[in-house]
């Protein structure tokens, strides 16, 4: 977690049971970061919300850092030319994703609850709906929009084993793995949709590689 995230989740060290961001900024308890760097993390341990303090390459650390890059990539899709129905799901994806890096940053804490999941399905068959059955792998590709959320979807699968490699060591929500699991189904979808709209799905063949 960068120093950036620290700052901000900081403010939310006084936490029982349950961890809810957007109380947080409800209450206008948002971190104001008048300086950016602390030099707290120069030794190669970062700070937890909870106070703890974890070394950069710990595993919990390797996840926040996973759904940070995610949350990027995402962002980096935003800035293509998309339907405006796909660019208010991966906006409501984004929030998601700094609350489950919240709740990454406050171990035992919950952020991700069962109603983030169905919205995620709910997105995903509605995009689903418009696309005629898959009969053959598609390369990553079909047109800038259609590869840059390739390019999300694979972040999402690794972000999603480097959660699968935590729960091995601590407990952690559920629904924060089914929520990751079923964003990168949406993603899937969501390039094929923007495929179509751009170069068209590109498929693949076999022994197509071979000059």
């Amino acid at each position: 977690m960068t120093e950036h995230f620290e700052a901000i989740f900081n403010a939310v060290r006084e936490r029982k049971v349950s961890f809810a961001y957007s109380s947080l900024q409800r209450q206008n308890q948002m971190a104001r970061l008048s300086k950016i760097y602390t030099r707290t993390g120069d030794k190669g341990a970062t700070g937890l919300a909870d106070g703890s303090r974890v070394e950069k390459d710990a595993p919990r650390m390797q996840a926040i850092g996973d759904v940070d890059e995610l949350n990027s990539f995402i962002g980096l899709l935003l800035t293509h030319d998309i339907p405006t129905e796909a660019r208010d799901t991966l906006t409501g994806v984004q929030h998601a994703l700094f609350d489950l890096g919240g709740e990454l940053a406050v171990p035992g804490s919950v952020a991700v609850t069962p109603e983030y999941v169905a919205g995620l399905e709910r997105a995903l068959d509605e995009f689903n709906r418009e696309l005629p059955p898959l009969k053959e792998f598609i390369l990553p590709g079909g047109g800038p929009a259609a590869a840059a959320c390739h390019v999300a979807r694979s972040v999402c699968r690794r972000a999603e084993r480097c959660l699968v490699s935590l729960t091995r060591e601590v407990e952690i929500n559920q629904e924060s793995r089914r929520y990751i699991n079923r964003l990168s189904d949406l993603l899937f979808v969501l390039a094929r949709v923007l495929a179509r709209r751009e170069e068209g799905e590109v498929y693949w063949k076999r022994g197509g590689g071979v000059p």
